[in-house]
């Protein structure tokens, strides 16, 4: 791993180079790789905590002077909140709990006797890794990229280099340790590199951004390279007639109020109008209870007003414009928005959302199942808070991020979104010319094998 990068096309050559090793190192090494960095971040826990700090502290100085520096930004890049630090190594060790995802053989056709076709699973070569804040994504991409066989290019933020440092430093030596290449994982911390790694199609395979949406509309529009990820969070919620009203407002304030700058945060809550006199106002006290701000349509707000509870809230219940049903808030304000029933919320979720997850609260398994066919987005849910859009949560041990891609990979992505395949035939000197229509020729047979 290299800490400084004098050239990106030299990090993105070793890359590759150290990818076709890695490829083909066994289970067991690739996992004592594994092994190595969970007790080495263990081990300097102390000191990546304190360079965390370091970058807190700047990072809200920053904040405090008026500088671009958003506070959901701020919130994403400590490292000691909630238990993160221990996430992130109990994230390292459900990877490496997980089957092993090289070479498995997904599909086994005989097209003729002696030539036999396989499709194998095998690793995608190099993936960049561009994010903001969010120091625990060092840990969490070396993690899945050696598990996987990949190798790995990171470029963090400017406000998480001393975090950026000191985890890396640790993964550095812990992986000198094992058989993973030196080269396989490669942390780049030159200014304005970024467009030089873009350029680079020849060497990376894959980028995956991890910021704000700035961030992934520039790279998006700035590379050949495939790109995987979302640029916006923008996650909504039907909250339907006949939805048991404790259980919806438990899921709705866990939706906003349990990490508010997560991208899988409630941001729209669409409220059926029928629904307004009982089951909103249960919900709007918890969520304003909670310091949650509610940006009201007409029709909500009036329903509000008939509350005992409203005038406590005042300055929390305002009218909402028509661009917050376009907002990624990642803050205690959440848009609501009045609808007739369930084909005007899936109508707005289509229109308005950004097709990352989207949620349903009914007792109605019909319109739950039509909810969840009809909206278009990575994860639709029944009955579930948005937060659970996490690849640790889903059993993956831990993402890379999520996609809204429509090709290869879509939701939390982990182990089994970094890979693709290849086709292995296995013959006898057979030749396509023998095969055909017409005298001298023969068919295929195409006969599918177990696997």
């Amino acid at each position: 791993m290299s800490l400084t990068s004098s050239s990106a096309a030299d990090a993105a050559r070793d890359a590759k180079s150290a990818s076709h090793v890695l490829a083909t190192l066994p289970a067991a090494a690739r996992n004592d790789a594994l092994t190595a960095i969970h007790a080495g971040l263990e081990a300097a826990r102390d000191d990546i905590l304190a360079a965390n700090a370091r970058d807190l502290e700047a990072a809200r100085r920053q904040a405090a002077d008026g500088q671009p520096l958003s506070q959901s930004l701020v919130s994403r890049l400590d490292l000691g909140r909630k238990g993160k630090f221990e996430d992130m190594l109990k994230g390292i060790l459900d990877v490496r709990g997980l089957e092993d995802p090289v070479g498995k053989v997904t599909m086994r056709t005989r097209l003729d006797e002696g030539l036999d076709l396989e499709r194998v699973t095998c690793p995608i070569g190099v993936l960049l890794i561009i994010f903001e804040a969010r120091p625990e994504v060092i840990a969490n991409i070396a993690s899945l990229a050696v598990k996987s066989g990949n190798s790995a290019i990171l470029k963090g933020g400017k406000e998480s280099t001393e975090s950026f440092k000191a985890i890396s430093k640790v993964i550095s030596e812990a992986l000198t340790k094992t058989q993973v290449p030196n080269g396989a994982i490669q942390l780049v911390t030159t200014r304005d590199v970024i467009p030089q790694l873009l350029d680079l199609d020849q060497y990376i395979d894959l980028v995956i951004p991890r910021g704000g949406n700035e961030l992934v509309r520039y790279i998006k529009s700035s590379t050949k390279i495939p790109v995987l990820g979302h640029a916006d969070g923008l996650c909504s919620m039907f909250l339907e007639q006949s939805a048991d009203p404790k259980m919806a407002a438990e899921v709705i304030v866990d939706s906003k109020a349990n990490y508010p700058a997560a991208c899988n945060s409630l941001e729209t809550l669409l409220v059926q109008e029928s629904a307004l006199g009982t089951l909103f106002p249960v919900a709007a006290e918890a969520l304003l209870t909670k310091g949650v701000m509610l940006r009201c349509d007409p029709k909500s707000k009036a329903a509000l007003a008939k509350t005992s509870f409203a005038p406590q809230h005042g300055d929390k219940i305002v009218d909402a414009k028509d661009a917050d049903f376009d907002t990624e808030f990642l803050a205690l304000e959440l848009a609501v928005k009045t609808v007739s029933g369930l084909e005007e919320a899936v109508a707005h979720v289509n229109t308005h959302g950004s097709k990352h997850t989207d949620a349903i609260l009914t007792a109605s398994q019909e319109l739950a199942e039509r909810f969840m066919n009809s909206v278009d987005a990575a994860g639709t849910y029944w009955n579930a808070s948005t937060r659970m859009a996490d690849g640790m949560r889903y059993g993956f041990g831990t993402e890379v991020g999520i996609s809204t891609n429509k090709i290869h990979s879509r939701g939390p992505v982990g182990l089994e979104g970094l890979m693709i395949y290849k086709y292995k035939i296995r013959g006898r000197g057979q030749v396509a010319g023998s095969y055909g229509e017409g005298d001298g020729k023969k068919p295929f047979l195409h006969e599918r094998l177990p696997l």
